[in-house]
């Protein structure tokens, strides 16, 4: 570098400015050769302070830049809090409406559960009469039922001694379970009818007390959201009560409050019910069990009877397939003999062409040629070995397929003679032994 090429060295340029809003600018090195430098050895060596022109105008611009985006956040941060304060607001006003006509609402459902309360009230109170008609018949049906109880009991437990497969749930052990069911259905129903018959009148006071309780509770709530409904942003008696928005341990849904007003009334209605139609409902009672009774054990027969021939078809053709079963394996026994056949016929081949190759590799000097006679030899050792190995996999697969064959025969003999078990269990144990079935006269009560 000569004397007259100095470099200058100056401050960094303000760093306020992203670097890449900026121009780019290349340093260069400062010549003084204008008319006034000072050029030669005397300056040779000294640098100036100075900035160039190009970095005082990227000072100023970095400070307008500034200047604009500090306005720029201060109008919109300005513009963002009044849109988040008239925000709050709208929302606060919407909340209070929504709150008042949630009260409204409440007090429409108050009002008819109020009005619901007192009708059942009253009706109970005046519904106070003993039952006392047909006890006897009642008692007697209801001895009767114990009798195909025990015939239901005696077909499941005979049905549990069916093995393997045959231990299934099928359409006559579903309606078997469902004349169990039935029978405790109607042994529940005939109990619970001589019980009310002396219990009606506590009963009919228990639910009357209920629905007074409840009618009570009602009313003072009803008076409670009524004031909170009238009251506004104006009221004066109102204050902050910062602990009022936890919820309570012991507060009921809106469900659960509405299913016990509704179970309250729906017990008063049947104890109420009860009390006025039991005597006449007993026969109708007596009558539809009976029905029931029969008519299921109509079902189970009817379903026993498809069931036995069922496994009868199916057995059949187990017996079928057994037969056809015995046959395939003695087949495949003979095609393994076969195949075994197959593969010791492979030997002597194989002898010869491994004799050959190996007194040919005694041919001397060149005569130990690779001619065709050479590769055809080759080809046929491997040609007869993978042939033995076809025949082997193929005897492997006809060895499984013999196994299968014994599985599926001991398989089905087992099934045919589960099947038979069957048959026996439900013709003979079963079906027998519902003939002693109870008639609808007996089960209705008359003897």
């Amino acid at each position: 570098m000569s004397a007259a090429q100095v470099l200058v060295s100056r401050p960094p340029a303000p760093q306020s400015v992203p670097a890449e809003s900026l121009p780019v600018h290349r340093a260069e090195p400062a010549y003084n050769t204008g008319e006034h430098s000072s050029s030669g050895l005397a300056t040779s060596g000294f640098r100036t302070a100075k900035y160039l022109l190009e970095e005082w105008a990227q000072g100023g611009y970095a400070a307008s830049y500034r200047a604009l985006s500090d306005r720029d956040s201060s109008e919109r941060l300005r513009h963002e809090a009044k849109q988040l304060a008239a925000e709050c607001e709208a929302r606060a006003q919407r909340s209070q409406a929504d709150a008042t006509r949630g009260l409204g609402q409440r007090l429409l459902e108050l009002h008819f559960w109020r009005a619901e309360l007192e009708r059942e009230v009253r009706e109970v109170a005046a519904e106070t009469e003993l039952l006392l008609r047909e006890k006897g018949r009642l008692q007697r049906a209801l001895d009767a039922t114990e009798v195909p109880y025990s015939i239901t009991r005696d077909n499941l437990q005979c049905r549990e001694r069916r093995t393997g497969a045959e231990l299934v749930r099928d359409g006559a052990e579903r309606e078997l379970l469902t004349e169990v069911e039935l029978i405790r259905n109607v042994q529940d129903l005939l109990r619970r009818t001589l019980e009310q018959s002396v219990q009606q009148i506590r009963q009919n006071r228990d639910a009357k007390e209920k629905l007074e309780l409840d009618w009570s509770d009602k009313v003072e709530a009803y008076d409670i959201d009524n004031q909170c409904g009238r009251y506004n942003n104006q009221s004066t008696d109102v204050q902050l009560h910062h602990s009022s928005s936890k919820y309570e341990d012991n507060t009921s849904t809106p469900e659960s409050w509405a299913q016990y007003s509704h179970e309250n009334i729906y017990k008063a209605e049947r104890e109420r019910m009860a009390s006025i139609n039991l005597r006449s409902l007993i026969g109708h009672i007596l009558q539809d069990t009976a029905e029931d009774l029969r008519a299921q054990c109509d079902t189970v027969n009817s379903a026993l009877a498809d069931r036995c021939q069922e496994v009868e078809d199916v057995k059949r053709k187990l017996e079928d397939h057994l037969k056809k079963t015995l046959k395939e394996i003695g087949d495949q026994e003979n095609n393994m003999a076969a195949l075994k056949q197959a593969i010791k016929d492979k030997e002597a081949p194989m002898k010869v062409a491994q004799t050959r190759l190996y007194q040919r590799s005694y041919r001397p000097n060149v005569e130990l040629c690779r001619d065709p006679v050479q590769f055809r030899l080759v080809s046929e050792v491997g040609e007869l070995t993978e042939s033995v190995e076809f025949l082997k996999q193929k005897l492997e697969e006809a060895e499984q397929s013999l196994r299968n064959l014994e599985d599926t025969r001991m398989s089905l003999e087992k099934d045919i003679a589960n099947k038979a078990n069957t048959l026996f269990i439900d013709r003979e144990k079963c079906m027998t032994h519902r003939t002693r079935y109870p008639v609808v006269m007996k089960l209705s009560g008359y003897q």
